[in-house]
């Protein structure tokens, strides 16, 4: 009779070890995180830090920026300000410019939820905003104004 408990038995003791491992390793990367890699940074706080330091890329104030978008209805365009501290976005207001249509619903709809989205993180981590309150065109003016409004908040 052959016993099969026997062969588990390493397996059931190699678990808790694997665990372990994957503790340790994400730890380490949680270590690194907070080294001030400005690159890993997604928090208002480490943003903050990094700018606060003397080594801000930008600024602080408050900055203008209009993008345009082509739409199904044509040529679309909405105005950005963002106001910055440290690197970090501390205020944006997108100012919808449709006339009307589908195109103002977006604009307004992106207008009203892209605050959440940004507010607390550096201007530099505002190139992924593609899709905010159902408006996924509307981010296309919104990427060429952030564009904009970090040429001129260089330092």
């Amino acid at each position: 009779m052959i016993d099969r408990a026997a062969p588990r038995l390493p397996r059931i003791l190699a678990a808790p070890l694997i665990g372990a491992g994957l503790v340790g390793a994400l730890a380490g990367c949680a270590a690194a995180a907070t080294t001030g890699d400005s690159a890993s940074e997604g928090s208002a706080a480490g943003g903050a830090a990094a700018g606060g330091a003397g080594g801000a890329s930008y600024q602080d104030g408050s900055y203008t920026g209009s993008g345009e978008y082509q739409s199904p209805g044509g040529q679309e365009s909405i105005d950005v300000k963002v106001t910055l501290r440290d690197d970090a976005v501390t205020a944006i207001t997108v100012t919808p410019k449709a006339s009307g249509g589908n195109a103002k619903q977006y604009q307004t709809a992106f207008a009203s939820g892209i605050s959440d989205k940004v507010v607390g993180k550096r201007i530099d981590q505002l190139t992924d905003v593609t899709r905010v309150s159902g408006s996924s065109l509307t981010s296309g003016g919104f990427q060429k104004a952030i564009e904009q409004i970090q040429s001129r908040a260089k330092k």
